[in-house]
């Protein structure tokens, strides 16, 4: 049979990504890699053989790869924006589909709060993250979000899909239908493995909801819902010192403010 495209998921931190890279681990015909070092992508098997096709003795099916933000590697001079040389990869793995996830920047403001007061957890840093270590860390939030969101996604523009982590929530499934589609994935021999995870994406806490594992380490409780979470946690004062910084990327990516 024929494989399904390689797919490469970006965007900034606490943007949904995980989750969404999550989706291909319930797919039988990816092997899914959440943010492995850049030279960790290239020693794959996929990549060093330059194939689309990997056939396993397990379940004898084609095989493809999603990787999701792959890390810096000292070797591999990332381009700016990015945390590796995009031009590097897409000369060795193709098909590829690129996605860039994208969040509402307040709310992905509220959840980058605890990665950035770690000396800056969230990757790629921007070059001058040192000079904002000062600032009040709202502003540092925004500074991370608009850096990712305008450097970093001007290098895959052109090639990038934009996805939305409010679409995402709002119907899962369809989410997951439509981006299996763009991949070329069998919608009707996948059904199960799409519904099993779009059961686990939810906008507020049940018994349905399953977090992705590398978001746990930043998750709080101190909010009800996931879309719209900055009315519950940010105040007028953190609004305004945070809306210079990202108004101009938010209405580039349709968020009016």
């Amino acid at each position: 049979m024929d494989s399904c495209k390689h797919v490469l998921i970006l965007g900034c931190g606490r943007s949904g990504t995980s989750i969404f890279g999550e989706l291909f681990q319930h797919l039988p015909t990816y092997h899914y890699y959440s943010e492995p070092s850049f030279k960790e992508v290239l020693e794959l098997d996929a990549v060093q053989q330059n194939v689309v096709q990997l056939t396993t003795s397990v379940t004898g099916v084609a095989q493809s790869i999603a990787v999701k933000v792959p890390r810096e590697s000292e070797g591999f001079p990332p381009d700016t924006g990015l945390s590796f040389p995009l031009s590097t990869l897409t000369e060795i793995l193709f098909p590829l589909q690129i996605f860039w996830q994208v969040r509402h920047p307040l709310d992905t403001i509220c959840s980058l709060k605890v990665g950035i007061s770690r000396n800056w957890g969230h990757h790629p840093q921007p070059p001058d993250w040192q000079q904002w270590l000062s600032r009040p860390l709202i502003e540092r939030c925004a500074h991370h979000w608009n850096y990712i969101n305008s450097v970093g996604f001007a290098q895959v523009k052109n090639a990038a899909v934009i996805t939305r982590f409010e679409d995402m929530l709002a119907n899962p499934l369809e989410f997951a239908q439509s981006v299996g589609k763009m991949i070329h994935l069998d919608i009707g021999d996948n059904e199960q493995p799409l519904r099993q995870w779009a059961e686990r994406v939810q906008d507020k806490p049940n018994e349905k909801f399953v977090e992705a594992e590398t978001s746990r380490a930043y998750s709080t409780q101190d909010h009800s819902v996931k879309v719209g979470r900055w009315q519950e946690n940010l105040n007028e004062e953190e609004i305004q010192l945070a809306l210079p910084i990202i108004q101009e990327t938010a209405q580039a990516l349709g968020y009016n403010i």
